[in-house]
């Protein structure tokens, strides 16, 4: 399935326009009564899950703040995420741990997450709209839409959701495992990271197949 994208300025974020509601309309048009947008966060860090995120919004909702999960401040994004929760006809989340992304490598686990999220929703929607390239194995029709986060109102509010949720278990994986850093990169490769884990070594919630850890793990055992 040939991914689809809508150009989206990005010269300053006073320029940009945020998300809308062109694909929904166009989807709804074909026949999908129902919509989920569908987004992961996590992909690239060296430790915790990978966390995706489906909801389906009411054709009525009014986006307010909501863009890219990326562009927001903290803040912004909690506040969001606790109006998208309470607003949305029904959303899920889905989680899959350090151990499954070392076994599956992290693209299939990715689409793993997306498949799990579409399968929690109460109501199982027509279609969904995902960011990024076409996802196998998911259980409904789908569009994918490069750079959807940005442009599409249910992608944005499911990347909302799956970033703030991983945001919170990597708190909960600092209190678990002090010393790495985790509430403040958020499992990902800075320098602080890359220090804690030459001082500390690998933590059960590292991802063991990605570079750095793997390397430090080869080093532990010569």
């Amino acid at each position: 399935m040939k991914a689809l994208s809508r150009r989206v300025k990005r010269e300053s974020p006073h320029s940009h326009p945020g998300p809308g509601w062109e694909w929904e309309v166009t989807v709804r048009s074909e026949g999908w009564q129902v919509v989920a947008g569908v987004d992961e966060a996590g992909r690239g860090p060296l430790a915790g899950p990978v966390v995706a995120a489906a909801v389906v919004l009411p054709e009525a909702w009014k986006p307010g703040e909501l863009d890219d999960s990326k562009r927001l401040p903290p803040s912004v994004r909690e506040a969001l995420y606790l109006r998208i929760v309470q607003e949305a006809v029904c959303w899920s989340v889905a989680v899959v741990e350090a151990e499954e992304i070392d076994r599956l490598n992290i693209l299939r686990a990715t689409h793993l997450a997306m498949a799990r999220a579409l399968d929690a929703l109460p109501a199982r929607p027509c279609g969904a709209l995902v960011d990024g390239l076409a996802v196998p194995g998911l259980p409904c029709p789908h569009r994918p839409i490069v750079g959807g986060d940005a442009c599409c109102v249910s992608i944005a509010a499911a990347s909302i959701l799956a970033k703030v949720s991983r945001d919170r278990l990597m708190v909960e994986l600092d209190a678990l495992h002090p010393g790495y850093g985790f509430a403040r990169h958020k499992g990902y490769g800075t320098r602080e990271h890359l220090l804690a884990l030459q001082k500390l070594g690998v933590s059960p919630c590292h991802r063991r197949s990605f570079r750095p850890v793997r390397e430090i793990l080869l080093g532990e055992t010569c």
